[in-house]
């Protein structure tokens, strides 16, 4: 990815998911933008979204003195808690209601799952993540039998990578294989979040 530099940039905070941390911190030195400031909610709050909505208006109550907030969350299974923080304090957030649609691109993330809902994702972080968050946060490792009532329903995993590492891609498929799924593989890069940073419009945190 060739480095661009953005001159006379706002200082601005991203405030992010924790699943996309590396990806932001990639992109923040990629376009040059030095005055953006960078914080993130655990990651694992996925697997209780009831925390993210409260822990994201902390953060934006906190956000004084920036010239432009801005938010990188899907809807996360938050059943659109995030949104009503989003309006309440009038920020922007990018579009999507998860990152596998962001990382892969609305249109193609559109048309895969319509051709076969039944596809099971992991980015980057979720397959250097994979025991802690999926294997042992589900109890798999613990109950084994577990994994069929839990992935029994899918048919392929999807590793949406956004970057090209072979180790990783050889994590994902032994993932696939643990999980009894056939394994696709399709390396994407930061997708709509690059543009999203690139293109991010002046947004103001309210008080």
């Amino acid at each position: 990815m060739a480095a661009s530099t953005y001159p006379e940039r706002p200082r601005a905070l991203v405030v992010a998911c924790g699943a996309l941390g590396r990806e932001l911190v990639a992109l923040k030195e990629s376009t040059g933008w030095d005055a953006l400031d960078i914080t993130c909610l655990p990651a694992i709050w996925h697997n209780h979204p009831e925390k993210i909505a409260p822990g994201l208006r902390r953060k934006l109550q906190a956000a004084g003195g920036y010239e432009q907030v801005f938010v990188a969350y899907g809807d996360c299974g938050s059943g659109g808690e995030i949104d009503k923080v989003i309006e309440e304090f009038g920020v922007e957030r990018i579009a999507g209601p998860h990152c596998y649609q962001f990382f892969m691109g609305t249109d193609e993330f559109t048309a895969l799952t319509d051709d076969d809902p039944a596809c099971f994702f992991l980015t980057d972080y979720l397959v250097r993540h994979f025991d802690r968050l999926i294997v042992k946060g589900l109890g798999l490792d613990r109950f084994p039998e577990l994994r069929d009532m839990y992935f029994g329903n899918y048919t392929a995993l999807v590793y949406i990578a956004q970057t090209e590492d072979p180790r990783l891609k050889a994590k994902a498929e032994q993932a696939a294989e643990r999980l009894g799924l056939a394994f696709e593989y399709r390396y994407r890069g930061y997708g709509e979040l690059q543009s999203f940073i690139e293109t991010a419009h002046p947004v103001h945190a309210g008080q």
